[in-house]
């Protein structure tokens, strides 16, 4: 047991070495084009744009990566994904994983639901709890390269979990996890969800 847990830890810090190897400096000078969008820091003032500050430096590679390959499409992002070799993508990475995210605020009129479908599922619809992935603080898990979502603009993720729901995004890859999540949803609890998330911390 004690050498599972030694080979496990020892996975999980050579994926971080791997994924922070990018130069947080050179990621700065680089984002310049990235902060009309997301913000000089990462933090988005505009709704309909991700922040992206604190984001998992794992994350933030794979996803420019699905621009650029065409595995998840965007007019505005793969044009930009594009133009960026494997060690801009490390840079940009490195930076806004170290970047502070700015916290909102949930609407208290939907957040009390959304915590109940992020902490506890819906038995009733077979919904997993997004716990499992994305943490009981919203921060991601590295290692899995599952995003941080916390603080994350309603409005986004309200649309990402449309798009999974619709198809229209699959970036979720073979295992197709965000969805099948996202088609158990009604619309109703997207919002919900999308509020509560925008709450966290």
């Amino acid at each position: 047991m004690k050498n599972l847990v030694g080979a496990l830890l020892a996975l999980t810090l050579l994926t971080q070495q791997a994924y922070a190897s990018g130069d947080a400096d050179a990621g700065k000078t680089k984002s310049a084009t990235c902060a009309a969008c997301h913000g000089a820091d990462g933090n988005s003032v505009n709704p309909q744009w991700p922040s992206i500050a604190g984001q998992n430096a794992s994350y933030v590679v794979a996803t420019l990566q699905a621009f650029k390959d065409g595995t998840r499409s965007d007019p505005l992002m793969t044009a930009q994904a594009m133009m960026l070799s494997d060690e801009d993508m490390a840079d940009l990475a490195a930076y806004f994983q170290s970047q502070k995210p700015t916290g909102r605020t949930a609407n208290p009129e939907l957040a009390k639901a959304g915590e109940r479908l992020y902490r506890g599922g819906s038995a009733e619809s077979n919904l997993t709890a997004c716990i499992g992935c994305h943490g009981p603080a919203g921060r991601g898990n590295l290692p899995a390269g599952y995003p941080a979502l916390a603080g994350q603009h309603a409005t986004y993720t309200a649309k990402q979990l449309a798009d999974y729901q619709s198809g229209a995004r699959k970036s979720d890859g073979d295992a197709k996890i965000m969805r099948e999540v996202a088609a158990r949803l009604t619309q109703d609890e997207i919002n919900a969800l999308a509020a509560y998330i925008q709450g966290l911390r």
